[in-house]
């Protein structure tokens, strides 16, 4: 009996240990989450503090805008500049062109990155591994490098001045670092798919169609993110490529907006939240195919 009561005892005690050992790891675990929250809510306030800032100013009045005082909330709230500084411009042409350059891009870009990267991480075929390190090399050279030629060849074609030399590329292709990042997607997917639709029948073409890119959608989101972001506020290439003003992006039409109209700091910043507002909306709305998109890619090399 005197050994059951010390098993006993030594069972409770296990279990009292046990316990404690829980809670302690309970006591770290909250801990961590609580300073790792709060890390992300101080970090998200400091980098939003200059869209916030944007904002406020684009609702001042100009003896708001120059005071020496901080003023976060105007008084009163200028909704008229938003007016001024869309009727000093075309801005509705320049919204147009921003819209159709950067709806192309995303659909070209889309269709011939993931071609691209299915047939490298889907297929097989001589010389794949060896084509795909140079296209990762290409992701080395500057574009910068290669401007002159590339301008040089569209304007034998006759493209400047269209919208040619900012959508054509995109339906070559898509760009290195989409390919890489479709690839690695890909490669994630099941093989047996592709075994049983295969056999099946199906040709290459139908199980990239049916198979590989339903299966990518947060790869494929990823993607259009990032292609609405760098093509909405491309500067330089429609820099280089348009002359007419009827043709100019948003992005040109905020610089002339800035420089040639001589445009108040508010009326500036209208224009600026105006721009900034679709990639905003578009973002929030696919945040979680983003994140997931970002997640999964590269979990196989």
């Amino acid at each position: 009996m005197m050994g059951g009561a010390v098993n006993g005892r030594r069972a409770a005690a296990r279990l009292l240990g046990g316990g404690r050992a829980t809670e302690a790891r309970e006591r770290v675990s909250l801990t961590r989450a609580v300073v790792g929250y709060t890390l992300l809510i101080v970090l998200s306030a400091v980098f939003l503090t200059p869209f916030a800032w944007t904002v406020s100013t684009s609702l001042k009045s100009d003896a708001q805008v120059y005071s020496l005082d901080v003023t976060w909330i105007p008084s009163p709230v200028m909704w008229s500049n938003y007016a001024e500084a869309i009727t000093a411009i075309p801005f509705f042409t320049y919204l147009r062109n921003s819209v159709t350059v950067t709806a192309l891009c995303i659909v070209g870009t889309v269709f011939s990155s993931t071609l691209v990267a299915y047939a490298f991480g889907c297929l097989e075929w001589p010389g794949r591994d060896a084509l795909f390190v140079l296209l990762l090399a290409g992701m080395m050279l500057p574009p910068q490098v290669t401007m002159i030629p590339v301008f040089i060849l569209f304007c034998r074609l006759g493209w400047v001045d269209t919208f040619a030399p900012l959508v054509v590329p995109a339906f070559l292709g898509g760009g290195a670092f989409f390919v890489f990042l479709l690839r690695q997607f890909f490669k994630t997917l099941p093989k047996d798919l592709f075994d049983a639709a295969r056999i099946d029948g199906c040709s290459a073409f139908g199980m990239y169609w049916r198979i590989a890119l339903p299966l990518s959608r947060p790869a494929v989101m990823t993607v259009v993110i990032f292609t609405l972001n760098m093509t909405w506020n491309d500067f330089l290439g429609p820099l280089v490529y348009l002359n007419s003003d009827s043709k100019k992006t948003l992005a040109l039409g905020l610089q002339a907006f800035s420089s040639e109209t001589g445009a108040e700091q508010a009326e500036l910043m209208a224009i600026s939240v105006l721009m900034v507002l679709p990639l905003l909306i578009v973002f929030f709305l696919g945040q979680r195919y983003f994140v997931e998109g970002i997640t999964l890619t590269g979990m196989k090399g």
